[in-house]
């Protein structure tokens, strides 16, 4: 393995430096005690309750990834206000009392679509996370506007950053050290001065692929202490910068959890052994919308809209075992005491509410807009669309042949024939029909995203239908598309006794508080509070609730809007507590 520079030109000025081993604050021996708390997680009025609770644990630093798709999801239209504004977040880390570790790098795994990767992006190239011109340019284009507002924020202008990754896990992915160069100097370039790091798990050829000079290597795992130690660098601090303490879920699977023992004998191990950690996640939060990613595994694995991960913080705010653990085991590394633990938050009292219907599935998306009429369906890519659904129609004639077959369906489709659901078709399963009733047809198909994959050679696939759909073995042409809107602003139309569409519930509040909302009896769709989309809910589990915070709530009037692709809930049940599914102990690997 090549082994990076202990201490490098910028390090005179960095807050962190290290040397003989020894990670160093300001010329004093360090521990950074960091827990990744996701800003684009959590609600912005809540950002502040989090880094406190974090604070509360005994953690002096949060760590947290920034989501390039999140702040550029239209090309050269990039946010940073609102949910958007990672410098108020920042910033309120520093008044929280905690230093900031930032991991800005194109790609970010995390569960998060397309690996933070902007849709728009993979749509024209998959060369990413290489020195391929058509993926650098829009990196340098992005760069030159988030490095100018972090470079102020860092410990030598007064901040909070002390450090900054280069690349995320590059070590499991690729091999192109001209490609991190490129980004370590793109860093330096913009005037990022604190220490670099790179970080990869616990194999050899991760962490020679993975590291460049000038940037201190980290290592992710779940166990692994010793294993880290035989291949860290001479003279380099260990640092874990991802300890998983718990675990993602996928749709369709178990809740996985890891218990408060396994996890803290991990982290004794790390912080016995001199080194630095950053517990991933120390509040997971939510993939609020449609920002869940996927996983492949030789099928396709969407992640579940809660990112709880059994977390010490969990996705509620509530605290448990893990965190009085992690706040024993901090607590000896502070020559303060421990700020106190904030009070549990407040939930609205359980009820039910019923789901008034509104429109069947068939006719309220059949009332959408439709775009200029194509030969061949159109994939999401050249429709602009990141995720969501789809509704692609065309006319079509059933004769001699009936046999209906959609080619590279990405990634699930739900097939009317005349505005009657005839057949569910999906990537990894069954992927044709057989179509009744001789003569002109009206072909509608449904075609749902569950997420674009995050992590490994799969990342940048695209969305919808890639290679056309087949009556038999000739192609069917002369397609429109309507694209589902994700604001809410759907209207209900038809047939309000069908299994599937539209239907809202109305919910009269006091006061604005947290809750957990489930859909007892729906199949798989979306919803909506008040305009905002929650999530995306599934019978298959294991989740069963949806978080729904309180800033999302007022005072009296609430609308709870549900589109469901399959069958319609009755009813909305509002929880004061979760359940995210049948458990599991489970060690990420």
């Amino acid at each position: 393995m090549d082994t990076p520079a202990a201490v490098d030109q910028h390090s005179s000025v960095a807050a962190l430096t290290y040397v003989d081993g020894t990670l160093l604050r300001h010329g004093r021996p360090h521990r950074m005690l960091a827990g990744a708390v996701h800003y684009f997680r959590v609600h912005p009025d809540q950002w502040e309750d989090r880094l406190r609770r974090l604070a509360a644990m005994g953690a002096n630093t949060v760590d947290t990834y920034i989501p390039w798709n999140f702040h550029e999801q239209v090309e050269g239209a990039r946010r940073f206000d609102g949910w958007q504004d990672i410098e108020r977040y920042i910033r309120l880390a520093a008044e929280v009392g905690l230093d900031v570790y930032v991991r800005p790098s194109p790609y970010i795994c995390a569960e998060w679509t397309n690996g933070g990767i902007p849709a728009w992006l993979t749509a024209r190239t998959r060369h990413v996370r290489s020195s391929d011109p058509a993926f650098l340019g829009p990196i340098e284009a992005w760069y030159a506007e988030l490095l100018p507002r972090l470079a102020p924020l860092q410990a030598v202008n007064g901040g909070p950053i002390v450090a900054v990754q280069v690349e995320n896990e590059y070590g499991s992915f690729g091999s192109d050290r001209v490609y991190m160069e490129h980004q370590r100097d793109l860093l330096r370039a913009h005037g990022i001065v604190e220490l670099l790091t790179t970080a990869d798990g616990i194999t050899p050829d991760m962490q020679r692929h993975g590291s460049v000079d000038g940037a201190m290597p980290s290592f992710t795992f779940g166990t692994g202490v010793d294993t880290a130690q035989t291949l860290l660098p001479d003279a380099t601090p260990l640092l874990c910068s991802e300890l998983w303490g718990g675990w993602f879920d996928h749709w369709g699977e178990r809740h996985h959890v890891r218990s408060a023992a396994s996890m803290i004998g991990t982290v004794n191990a790390l912080l016995a052994a001199g080194g630095s950690v950053s517990l991933y996640m120390a509040h997971g939060g939510t993939n609020f919308g449609l920002w869940a990613g996927a996983n492949w595994d030789g099928v396709l694995q969407p992640t579940v809209t809660s990112y709880d991960s059994d977390a010490p913080i969990a996705e509620d705010g509530r605290v448990g075992a893990k965190f009085q653990a992690l706040r024993a085991a901090f607590a000896p590394f502070h020559d303060e005491p421990l700020p106190p633990v904030p009070a549990e938050p407040w939930f609205q009292e359980p009820q039910s509410v019923p789901l008034v219907r509104e429109g069947s599935l068939g006719e309220t998306l059949r009332a959408l807009p439709a775009g200029e009429r194509r030969a061949r369906p159109a994939t999401f890519e050249e429709l602009g669309v990141a995720d969501g659904v789809v509704v692609y129609e065309t006319r079509v004639h059933i004769g001699t042949e009936t046999s209906l077959t959609i080619n590279g369906l990405h990634d699930r489709a739900i097939v009317l024939l005349d505005g009657e659901p005839v057949a569910r078709l999906e990537r990894d399963g069954q992927t044709s029909v057989v179509l009744d009733g001789a003569g002109d047809h009206d072909l509608t198909l449904i075609v749902e995203s569950l997420g674009r994959i995050n992590y490994g050679a799969h990342i940048g696939e695209h969305k919808g239908i890639l290679g056309g759909v087949l009556l038999g073995r000739r192609y069917l042409h002369g397609w429109t598309h309507r694209i589902v809107p994700l604001d809410g602003s759907l209207t209900g139309i038809g047939d309000t006794t069908a299994a599937a569409g539209l239907a809202t519930a109305t919910v009269q509040l006091d006061e604005a508080a947290d809750a957990w909302l489930a859909l007892p009896g729906g199949s798989m769709g979306l919803v909506w509070l008040n305009g905002f989309l929650l999530g995306r809910y599934w019978s298959v589990g294991p989740q069963e609730t949806l978080y729904a915070p309180a800033p999302l709530w007022r005072a009296g009037t609430n609308e709870v809007r549900v589109l469901d692709l399959e069958q319609l809930p009755v009813e909305l049940e509002i929880r004061d507590v979760a359940t995210l599914g049948e458990a599991e102990e489970f060690i990420g690997s």
